[in-house]
């Protein structure tokens, strides 16, 4: 799982190509947590991790302070997470998630570009069956943590481990998240950054003509500044 995990976001930031498009979906997702939570990180546990992940972009801290800004600012854009689902090509599952501030155009867009591709637009959770969402969190563990120890503690929250020596991966339910993340900061070790992942359940095998035109569909979504993250069941050769 971690290997599939490390490459889809490698893929995904190759994908977005610079740091203003990254920067600009971070930021989103930090206007909606302050204006969700408030404006302190104090007190809102998922604007706090959401900083982790923009510092771990090398997101400056005056874009990050304008992004918190934004979400009490009554001019600003009111963005709305919505997710769609359908089929690409060859029956390749695709979920897109989106932060838009129109719905009639994203969802104007996402659907043609599903149909332009030889692909159809689904229904609202017609393909949660096939993907498990989990919350993921990549740490650095404090100096003399029992690993044994955490593994075990990590199970009360239906969580497991992936180690290597510089930096720890750890896989939640989805609905554990802030509790995960409230157990990792009592912990001590430090939140690298944390995300939401959708990961298929089962992979599709496609031949390397058919993934070339999946990979133009999923581009599309990906260019669409609505667009924060696509996610799929195509198996890769350097997914498995």
């Amino acid at each position: 799982m971690g290997r599939a995990f490390e490459f889809r976001k490698a893929r995904k930031l190759k994908r977005w190509g610079n740091m203003s498009r990254t920067f600009t979906r971070i930021g989103k997702e930090i206007t909606i947590a302050a204006k969700a939570g408030g404006p302190d990180p104090a007190m809102n546990p998922r604007l706090r991790v959401l900083i982790h992940n923009a510092k771990a972009a090398n997101m400056p801290k005056d874009t990050i302070d304008r992004a918190i800004k934004k979400a009490t600012d009554k001019d600003a854009s009111d963005y709305k997470e919505i997710v769609y689902e359908g089929y690409g090509p060859f029956g390749i599952a695709i979920v897109v998630e989106t932060a838009t501030d129109n719905n009639q155009r994203t969802v104007a867009n996402v659907r043609s570009y599903f149909t332009k591709h030889g692909g159809s637009l689904g229904t609202q959770g017609s393909l949660s069956f096939l993907f498990d969402h989990k919350s993921v969190f990549h740490i650095k563990p404090a100096e003399g943590l029992d690993k044994e120890e955490f593994e075990l503690s990590l199970m009360d929250y239906e969580a497991e481990l992936e180690a290597d020596e510089e930096e720890w991966l750890i896989y939640g339910a989805f609905e554990q998240f802030a509790n995960l993340q409230k157990f990792l900061e009592d912990s001590g070790v430090e939140i690298v950054s944390a995300e939401f992942e959708r990961i298929p359940t089962d992979y599709k095998e496609v031949t390397a003509e058919q993934r070339e035109t999946i990979e133009k569909l999923l581009e599309r979504f990906e260019d669409d500044d609505d667009v924060q993250n696509v996610f799929h069941n195509m198996k890769d050769e350097e997914a498995e």
